[in-house]
């Protein structure tokens, strides 16, 4: 028998020895002669030392939890290893693999999408200026803009976001219970306003084809930061890849993930505690969650690498 199996063995023994069955006690050497193994094999592996594996175990297997649900109880094997060496742990990720087995914790699966877009025909729609080629070479030259719906105690909460392509970065947001136009501007307003002071003509913004962003209101918004508007077209998900993206992480992530619902008694009562729980988890995103997509560096540590370059003129 391996080390893990006998550990395995001896787990079950500890449990079940105490059990009796018609008024008498089960005991170590009946179990082990059902189990067809020497009592030898239990009472040695009980008198073993720990070996020096599973004193590291014992040490790094709490630290590593702590790790997991300080990130939203989110990240996989892979990068919970990433997390655990930044960190300053000391382990691999097969060890991390292990301990997470042995700790019952694995990474979040994310959700489906849901469609809310309705267009408005009568709309006049901003050319595709995207084409589905989600990228950039520096921060605030294309955004990308989608909303999505949340089901609470008191009915639905719709929450906004507006990504920048460079750095992966949330620059703008907003929760309402109502998805009109006003839901989207003040998600713009926001990211506009964070960076005042900055140039943003040229900037492409692009969203799908949804009456809220073909509305005069947030057409004359983007024109008052000189920015391009780019719509892609109505229930392809392809066309706004990265923004459904971001929708499905927090869907993932925030909304539906059983370790936060458990800190608010199992369900959202409405869009309050939804909106202050958003506002930390947009910070997390931001400063600490780690992006595959970007070597696995935070959307705050690509952009400050980015204005660090040489020749490159700081940005708010």
């Amino acid at each position: 028998m391996t080390s893990a199996e006998v550990a395995e063995v001896v787990a079950f023994i500890d449990a079940h020895r105490t059990c009796r069955s018609g008024g008498l006690r089960w005991g170590v050497e009946p179990i082990c002669q059902v189990l067809e193994i020497a009592p030898s094999t239990y009472w040695s592996a009980k008198h073993r030392p720990p070996s020096a594996r599973a004193v590291r175990d014992a040490e790094l297997g709490p630290r590593l939890e702590e790790l997991w649900r300080r990130n939203y109880s989110v990240y996989g094997r892979r990068k919970l290893a990433k997390a655990a060496r930044r960190a300053g742990l000391d382990i691999g990720r097969d060890q991390v693999a292990r301990l997470m087995r042995q700790r019952d914790i694995r990474g979040a699966s994310r959700a489906k999408k849901r469609f809310t877009t309705h267009a408005d025909p009568a709309a006049t729609r901003a050319p595709d200026l995207v084409k589905r080629t989600f990228t950039a070479t520096g921060p605030d030259q294309l955004w990308v803009a989608d909303f999505t719906y949340c089901s609470t105690w008191s009915g639905v909460v719709y929450v906004a976001f507006i990504i920048d392509v460079f750095s992966r970065r949330i620059v703008g947001w907003k929760a309402s219970t109502t998805m009109t136009t006003p839901l989207v501007l003040d998600a713009l307003n926001m990211a506009s306003w964070a960076r005042r002071g900055v140039d943003l003509a040229g900037l492409i913004c692009h969203n799908d084809a949804g009456s809220q962003y073909t509305s005069i209101a947030y057409t004359d918004a983007l024109a008052d930061i000189e920015a391009r508007p780019s719509i892609g077209t109505v229930g392809d998900s392809y066309d706004n890849a990265m923004a459904e993206s971001v929708n499905a992480l927090y869907k993932t992530e925030l909304h539906r993930n059983p370790a936060v619902l458990a800190a608010h008694g199992g369900h959202w009562k409405g869009l309050d505690d939804l909106e202050i729980a958003t506002s930390g988890w947009v910070a997390w995103f931001n400063e600490e969650r780690l992006h595959g997509e970007l070597d696995d560096a935070t959307p705050a540590e690509t952009k400050a690498a980015h204005y660090r370059a040489p020749g490159q003129t700081h940005a708010a």
